[in-house]
């Protein structure tokens, strides 16, 4: 079990598991002991990089401003977390999501191979993620165990991992200007929906990027992504916090309550300490003014992507030279599939924007939910800003790659709405499962969920497993059998 325990730790680690990758590529290539050391350590640090910049942006301002928010505006509902699902798995198939997530990552090296779907996905947390998921309704609602479980578990992960960034790469490669890299993170029907939306304005006579948006000559700074990302969420939280504060957020917690009882006070509200608390003054002796505190949040918030961003470049420098000795002796013309961040280089407005309008569209698709649950039943998706800031974001640069600043609008308007009805529809799956008031958020866990949740009714036993590894070879035979095309170049 000791060694079972460390083999998931590497795989669900995304620095060390792309690290090893580094290593191997490098290694194949021949090349000198230092250059290999090199490569693989700044691989490392890129993604470590990266993810310290994810965890300060949901531990501080993110997670905040979507509480404040909620508070501010009186939403109430479901918030989609994959988070919520995946601890409860683990607990109770944490053996069975293993094995999984190592058959998953096998069978996608096998299918980058022998499928015209060259991608290995990289992104571990996400492969963990999805791994449990398919462990709880194969194994939950399907009730396989065994060999059984993990053959057909590791058969649709396996899928998934080529297949999400295959869907992805008719857009991605247009982001990114090559072909050398794809994008490998479980929102990506979601990307390819923003890409098609904006690919409606991609004839547009006015078409223009995020990045060519003209400011006048005494705005012209606005163009340093950090600062107009900081004047925008430092604009966004004055207004949610003001509205909080109107409403008397400030009065929840008397002052001098310790923490623990101030958590007790705050939960009716859906606040937390770890994310309100400087702003309530909760555990501190100095006291915070609230537009002090929201300009500080605001300028946190571009902390964090300045973060992400330098992250993402310092990955790009090394994994991509480094998957050159994979791609050419064990997988020929495999691509690195890596987390959705690796895009916001390309188009850091579309970030902010995407983000925006990604968000805007889950209050839209809440009001129509709210509209319809007059008459009808239906759980109320709150918009999560995390969903909606990594989802939304990459969904805007999408868009802004195929239509320009009103694609980006557009394709990440309608993301918002496609996160907020897709876990809508799957929750039934996981209330029957024993998960009540819990979905997940990213798209592509969403619609397998929608999928296999529903096979499982009338497929048990052996042939669910046929149906499972049919669908995995569906691609292989199709390599074999049907005529190739000559790739188009863009």
């Amino acid at each position: 079990m000791a060694v079972l325990d460390f083999i998931v730790n590497i795989l669900s680690t995304p620095a060390i598991l792309v690290g090893l990758l580094a290593l191997i590529g490098l290694a194949l290539q021949g090349k000198p002991v230092e250059d290999v050391t090199k490569g693989t350590i700044k691989t490392i640090v890129g993604f470590l990089v990266l993810s310290a910049g994810a965890a300060f942006l949901q531990s501080g301002s993110l997670l905040a401003f979507g509480e404040l928010f909620n508070y501010a505006f009186n939403m109430q509902g479901v918030v989609p977390n994959n988070e919520a699902v995946v601890a409860d798995a683990l607990q109770n198939f944490g053996t069975s999501s293993a094995i999984i997530m190592a058959l998953g990552m096998a069978f996608n090296i096998v299918l980058a191979r022998f499928s015209r779907m060259p991608y290995i996905f990289l992104t571990g947390h996400h492969t963990l993620y999805m791994a449990c998921m398919l462990a709880v309704i194969l194994g939950g609602a399907g009730h396989l165990e065994g060999g059984a479980l993990y053959l057909a578990g590791g058969c649709l992960l396996g899928l998934i991992m080529v297949l999400s960034p295959a869907y992805c790469q008719v857009t991605f490669r247009k982001v990114t200007g090559s072909d050398g890299v794809a994008l490998g993170h479980f929102g990506g029907i979601g990307y390819w929906f923003a890409g098609v939306v904006g690919r409606l304005f991609a004839n547009d006579p006015k078409r223009k990027s995020t990045e060519e948006i003209s400011f006048p000559k005494r705005l012209v700074f606005l163009r340093d992504t950090t600062v107009s990302i900081s004047i925008t969420m430092m604009v966004f939280f004055l207004v949610v916090v003001g509205v909080a504060v109107a409403k008397g957020v400030l009065g929840i917690v008397p002052a001098g309550t310790d923490p623990a009882s101030a958590s007790a006070l705050l939960e009716p509200y859906g606040l937390t300490v770890a994310n309100v608390g400087a702003l309530l003054n909760i555990g501190t002796e100095t006291t915070t003014n609230w537009i002090v505190w929201s300009l500080t949040a605001g300028m946190s918030f571009a902390g964090g992507v300045y973060i992400i961003l330098s992250g993402v470049r310092l990955i790009i420098g090394e994994i991509v030279p480094a998957f050159k000795g994979i791609a050419d002796k064990l997988v020929p013309g495999a691509k690195p599939a890596l987390d959705c961040p690796v895009a916001f280089t390309y188009a850091p407005n579309a970030v902010i924007i995407g983000f925006l309008s990604s968000f805007a569209g889950g209050i839209m698709g809440l009001l129509v939910l709210n509209g319809i649950n007059a008459a009808i039943p239906v759980a109320l998706i709150l918009p999560g800003v995390v969903p909606h800031f990594f989802c939304g974001a990459t969904a805007g640069v999408f868009g802004n790659a195929e239509g320009g600043l009103k694609g980006c609008i557009a394709g990440a308007f309608a993301h918002g709405l496609l996160i907020t009805f897709l876990p809508m529809i799957c929750m039934p799956v996981f209330n029957a499962l024993g998960y009540v008031g819990t979905t997940f958020s990213d798209a592509d866990f969403s619609w397998m969920g929608i999928v296999f949740g529903n096979v499982v009714n009338f497929a048990q036993g052996a042939l669910l497993v046929a149906i499972c590894v049919i669908v995995y070879i569906l691609p292989i035979a199709y390599n074999f059998v049907a005529p190739k095309k000559e790739q188009a170049t863009e």
